[in-house]
């Protein structure tokens, strides 16, 4: 579990082909997606001759209601969820952004982050390009529409030879929707069936959310463009080895998700089992920090044969707390997201599964519960590496110097920091083993957060 003081994927994209309800699945996908951005939402459809959108902050609950649900006609639509940066105004930036260009209405929706985006937008703005929003997204749509190609279909695969980074990326024309995924398969793009419709989503819990059946995967470097004469696929770039983001496996995806083929909520259980194999602790039983270390921390406690317990509940109704303005504020606002469970705590020596740990803070205050609620002992525990460099892909992570692995480079400093009596970490060979399992040749996991080999150029 990370609050926002944490680490947060950052968008979360879904699209529909030729279904009369397109507005009313995206909106159902867009929820299943919720958990991959929960500051904006919006939808755009098409008719067939215009288009027909609204966005808004707020969760996807908020921001639609029946009535405007109604007022998005149309058969194809594409949708997105967002998180937004502490201190960004974020409305501007929500998406799908849209745009009017000399080949009609353009609506774009972006997974990931563009590592040349800078430099484009630089080169954009010699050109005589006005910006409205702070997104990559938007130099997308800048380079599309100053493109000498003339017609869309050609214009948008040549677009995508001039970005650099992570995308998993929708383009939508009245007539015409447009899928694309990066060249290293940084983040992932699913495609589905319902009927004669075309699904496209982040991932499949979304697809099941629609009752659409599974497809296959958008391949890295391909492209698909979707319209009333079939299916186009193509190529901007050489596939070359799939990178996928392993944090999509140990945190941002659902657990009812398959990533890269793999069940997320098996993947996680075996990190946990590895994890005990790795560091065991001698401890009366195993908590989780909810909700996606669950299965992580019910893999610990199987492998060693001792209880998993609730010893933490979250209260899912709590909203983001880097917004409140003072730290007593934020302290408190961390007691209402979760509460530690005296009657199970009291009294006992606790290995405290979770995730990862960036800046350290959400640990520190969630040790403190258990102490608090009469812990024994606390041995905290991570099915992952150290987290020890920043990314450049799409996952809103610190800075490097405020990470804690960079602060403190032993498990021992680090854990008396956060008030553990001990702390261990997965090893990067270990969590390498389980998330290779079953991947294909020529495939790794982008690890780039845990050992600073980045599959890309950062410009």
């Amino acid at each position: 579990m990370m609050s926002s003081s944490e680490m947060r994927e950052k968008c979360g994209v879904f699209g529909v082909f030729n279904h009369p309800l397109a507005a009313d699945l995206t909106y159902y996908g867009l929820h299943a997606l919720q958990h991959r951005g929960q500051e904006s939402a919006g939808i755009v459809a098409s008719d067939g001759e215009r288009f027909h959108f609204h966005k808004a902050l707020g969760l996807v609950t908020h921001v639609f209601t029946r009535d405007i649900l109604d007022r998005l006609r149309g058969t194809m639509a594409i949708g997105h969820v967002r998180y937004g940066s502490a201190g960004e105004s974020g409305g501007q930036n929500s998406q799908p952004l849209v745009f009017k260009y000399r080949a009609g209405d353009l609506a774009v929706a972006h997974n990931g982050s563009l590592v040349n985006a800078a430099y484009e937008r630089e080169l954009l703005h010699q050109q005589g390009s006005i910006f409205q929003t702070a997104t990559d997204t938007e130099v997308i749509a800048h380079l599309l529409a100053r493109s000498a190609k003339q017609h869309f279909s050609e214009a948008a695969p040549e677009v995508l030879k001039k970005i650099q980074g992570s995308f998993a990326l929708l383009m939508m024309t009245e007539k015409q929707l447009f899928v694309a995924l990066d060249r290293h398969g940084l983040r992932p793009l699913s495609l589905g069936k319902l009927g004669d419709a075309i699904v496209v989503a982040s991932e499949t819990c979304a697809l099941n959310a629609v009752d659409a059946t599974y497809w296959r995967d958008v391949e890295p470097g391909e492209w698909l463009l979707i319209d009333e004469d079939g299916i186009q696929t193509g190529r901007f770039a050489e596939a070359e080895k799939k990178s996928l983001c392993s944090f999509e496996l140990v945190y941002f995806a659902r657990a009812d998700s398959k990533i890269d083929g793999k069940s997320v909520l098996a993947v996680r259980k075996e990190l946990g089992r590895t994890l005990a194999r790795e560091r065991a602790a001698d401890a009366d039983m195993v908590v989780a920090v909810p909700e996606s270390s669950v299965p992580a921390a019910l893999g610990y406690a199987e492998q060693l044969g001792i209880p998993y317990e609730l010893g933490l509940i979250k209260n899912p109704y709590v909203g983001r707390t880097f917004i409140e303005p003072t730290q007593d504020l934020r302290e408190l606002a961390v007691r209402l997201k979760l509460s530690a469970v005296r009657e199970v705590i009291e009294g006992k020596r606790i290995v405290l599964v979770d995730d990862s740990i960036v800046r350290g803070t959400t640990s520190k205050r969630i040790v403190g519960l258990l102490r608090e609620a009469g812990a024994k002992e606390v041995h905290v525990r991570i099915s992952s590496p150290m987290v020890k460099d920043p990314c450049y892909y799409g996952i809103d992570m610190a800075d490097k110097e405020e990470l804690l692995a960079n602060r403190w480079a032993e498990e021992e400093a680090m854990g008396a920091s956060i008030g553990a009596d001990s702390l261990a970490f997965l090893s990067e060979r270990g969590m390498s083993d389980v998330l290779n399992i079953g991947l294909s040749e020529g495939s790794h996991h982008c690890l780039a957060c845990f050992n600073g080999q980045y599959p890309t150029q950062l410009y």
